[in-house]
């Protein structure tokens, strides 16, 4: 802050604050229990063509869609109702349904209710009408059938409703409003909390001001250790203060991503952004109390009578800077609220949220659908992009296991059995018809309407029953619903396969290939949107396939690192290949071993698979049993994992054997001589099976290097990031192996790092 900041703003000099209907009643007029029990909703477009049915019923006269807007003490409410028959004199506010209307849940019509009485306030003072009839209309879209539940008020009524609504969220918002001003003017002034830019720090810290006051995207590669997270968030902390950004969303792939970001914003606010609001948003299942009830009332003692002690909680926790997941549970504990979706409350009220990639960039993403509600300017920090790809091909797929059908034997019911064989018998003639490689390229129409049959018949069933706990049948619904939702949009970015499970299991799966299709209009939502990584090379291959606009600016970081800090050693004469292996595997051990004795410590060595490794240990262990080794584990508990690194000690001696690609490829930071030297004993290139090579050819046709996009770029990708444990600092020295001929190869030498300096030797 300023050393003589200007007063407050008084009400009377304050800027008129604007809410929308909608965000005001979900403001100060929900009540009642949380609950998330299912509810067959309609999509959006289902929505619309619902809205437009109805107001075609109505006779000459009719005014669907009418835009109305009102002031009150400084608070202009906005909003567009649904329709007005002027005969009847009735405001109708359309709600599309399936099923009875006795299955919508009582929170969410006493919403609807709310909206509809302050439409119709909004109306009687905008035409002086005296009175006018409510109604809430419920379009059941299974049945094409109406009910018309309707009130009548008169204006003064209204009016008072209304008033006392607006009140409760002006008292609210206009503390919300000053704290912004403050915000403002602190953001202006702020100084980089440390006392000098890093190496690189600067420059990526300019980029991305840039980036964000011009409303263009970022593609930034910057070596790990300059900290990219603060010179990061600094600058468009920097430009929300100049330009209109209403929203920063800090997006990460792992848990240690957001520690680390929340760190750098804890330092922001202690340096002088003492006003920033940051709120962190945990997975689900994490901040879940009671696991093993469902979500409402009637199960969930924190989901009853949510709405009702959310004001004070949410009062509690604007009050508290850094809303991180400790801080807000203990908050949600003293008020007897769910973690979680108090979270998701305050995430309308922080100024930086931090949250998984989920988030935002999932088929039903919180972030992104409120962003959309609030209508924000939202800029965008996607950090460790390079590992967005493989997560949005997940986001975009979807997997029904044959075993989710035997789990749920006994519990289908008798009006959804049908529905149940016909998808499985549809399932067995797709997969008779493809080939070998067990893919087909198109949904044929007779799976593609089992599938939505199935799916429709089981959201009767649960709609019809909502009290119906969790359990194998809401699971398997919940999977051919996914698979439901995604064959919507399946083309040539996806394909079907019928591989089996890695436990060999059946299984159908509509898997995605080029997230691009579903990404693009996420980032061209965004005002802005960097994606930073130590490892975005070649940026057009994460451009393309990402989804990210042609214009998208690109940046690359200097190294503050330099050649004589790392040993980069190539073994010339020596091939990973698989078939090659037996062979080699001597001449492998014998380079590990004598590396060792040259200069003990501790090592990480990383192999292509679990088989490789434990082969490649073995051996070493048997030539060598005196040197210390120890393994990754297939699928290794968080303790494992502990376990694994805590063998890297300062002045340790030992070999830590690992996968590539795994959870010891990145994010693990071992400083000093708890690590020397490590060995990377393959390219990295993925398997060579019937899915990517279909993916070579989609790749292929779309951006004309099929080969590369699918095979090297990734693969490369991993060995620069294993090759990064060795340097952390510009004090650390050590020694990288590149355990294979082919990375002697010009097409592949291109991609290490530029102050990578190879030294090929015989192995």
């Amino acid at each position: 802050m300023p050393a003589n900041p200007p007063p407050p703003a008084s009400d009377d000099d304050a800027p008129e604050l604007t809410v929308s209907v909608r965000r005001l009643c979900a403001f100060a007029a929900q009540a009642g229990d949380l609950d998330l029990r299912f509810t067959p909703a309609p999509s959006a477009l289902e929505g619309m063509a619902g809205h437009r049915q109805v107001q075609s019923r109505r006779g000459a006269g009719y005014e669907p869609e009418l835009s109305l807007s009102c002031s009150f003490e400084g608070l202009r409410v906005r909003g567009r109702a649904d329709g007005f028959d002027p005969q009847a004199l009735r405001l109708e506010e359309i709600k599309t349904c399936r099923g009875p209307v006795e299955s919508i849940k009582p929170n969410q019509r006493a919403l609807h209710r709310a909206q509809a009485r302050v439409y119709a306030a909004m109306l009687c003072e905008a035409r002086q009408l005296p009175s006018l009839r409510v109604a809430v209309v419920y379009f059941d879209l299974a049945t094409e059938s109406e009910t018309l539940l309707e009130e009548e008020f008169d204006a003064a009524t209204l009016r008072e409703q209304f008033q006392a609504m607006a009140r409760i969220y002006l008292q609210w918002a206009r503390a919300q409003a000053q704290r912004g001003r403050n915000l403002k003017q602190a953001l202006g002034t702020l100084p980089f909390p440390r006392p000098a830019f890093r190496a690189g720090q600067r420059e990526l810290s300019r980029r991305i001001y840039q980036a964000g006051a011009a409303r263009r995207c970022l593609l930034a590669q910057a070596p790990t250790g300059i900290g990219k997270t603060l010179a990061s968030l600094y600058p468009l902390l920097k430009a929300k203060a100049g330009h209109r950004i209403d929203r920063v969303f800090f997006l990460t792939a792992k848990t240690p991503g957001r520690t680390v970001a929340l760190e750098a914003l804890r330092e922001l606010q202690d340096k002088g952004a003492h006003d920033l609001r940051v709120l962190e948003i945990e997975a689900r299942e994490s901040a879940c109390r009671h696991p093993e009830a469902a979500c409402h009332g009637e199960s969930c003692p924190l989901a009853r009578g949510f709405y009702d002690r959310l004001p004070a909680a949410r009062e509690a926790a604007s009050a508290v800077r850094l809303l991180d997941r400790a801080r807000l549970a203990r908050i949600a504990g003293e008020h007897q609220l769910c973690p979680y979706f108090l979270a998701q409350e305050m995430a309308h009220w922080c100024d930086v949220v931090v949250a998984d990639y989920n988030y935002y960039f999932h088929p039903s993403a919180f972030l992104y659908v409120l962003a959309q509600e609030e209508q924000w300017q939202a800029a965008l920090l996607v950090d460790e992009a390079h590992n967005l790809l493989e997560r949005a091909r997940g986001m975009y797929s979807a997997v029904l296991p044959e075993s989710s059908f035997a789990r749920a034997r006994g519990m289908v019911p008798a009006a959804a059995v049908r529905a149940l064989q016909l998808l499985r018998l549809q399932w067995d003639r797709a997969e008779a018809s493809c080939g070998p490689d067990a893919l087909l390229d198109q949904l044929p129409e007779e799976l593609d309407s089992a599938i939505r049959d199935a799916s429709g018949c089981l959201a009767e069933h649960f709609n019809a029953h909502p009290q119906l706990a969790k359990g194998p049948l809401q699971d398997l619904f919940f999977e051919i619903l996914q698979c439901a939702r995604l064959a919507e949009s399946f083309d040539t970015h996806s394909v079907l396969d019928f591989s089996p499970a890695p436990d060999g299991t059946r299984q159908i799966a509509l898997r995605n290939l080029i997230p691009a299709t579903f990404l693009r209009p996420r980032f061209a939502a965004a005002r802005s949107a960097v994606c930073f990584s130590g490892t975005l090379s070649p940026f057009e291959f994460y451009r393309d396939t990402l989804g990210l606009p042609p214009d998208t600016a690109m940046v690359d970081i200097a190294s503050p690192f330099s050649a004589r800090q790392l040993q980069v050693k190539l073994a010339r004469n020596l091939s990973t290949r698989l078939q090659d292996r037996p062979q080699t595997l001597a001449q492998l051990v014998r380079l590990i071993a004598t590396q060792f004795a040259q200069r003990p410590g501790n090592y990480l060595a990383f192999f292509s698979s679990f088989e490789y490794m434990e082969m490649a240990a073995d051996e070493l262990g048997r030539r060598h049993p005196g040197i210390a080794t120890w393994r990754q584990t297939r699928g290794g508990a968080p303790g494992e994992r502990a376990a694994f690194l805590e063998r890297f000690q300062p002045g340790g001696h030992g070999i830590g054997f690992a996968v590539l690609g795994g959870v010891f490829g990145e994010g693990v930071d071992l400083p000093g001589d708890r690590l020397v030297g490590a060995f990377v004993a393959t390219l990295g290139l993925p398997q060579h099976d019937a899915l990517n090579e279909r993916m070579r050819q989609r790749m292929d046709e779309r951006f004309g290097d099929g080969y590369a996009y699918t095979y090297l770029y990734p693969g490369i990708r991993k060995v620069v990031q294993a090759g990064g444990r060795v340097i952390r600092s510009e004090s650390d020295e050590g020694v990288l192996w590149l355990l294979d001929q082919r990375f002697a190869r010009p097409e592949v030498a291109r991609l290490l790092p530029a102050w990578w300096e190879l030294a090929a030797e015989r192995a």
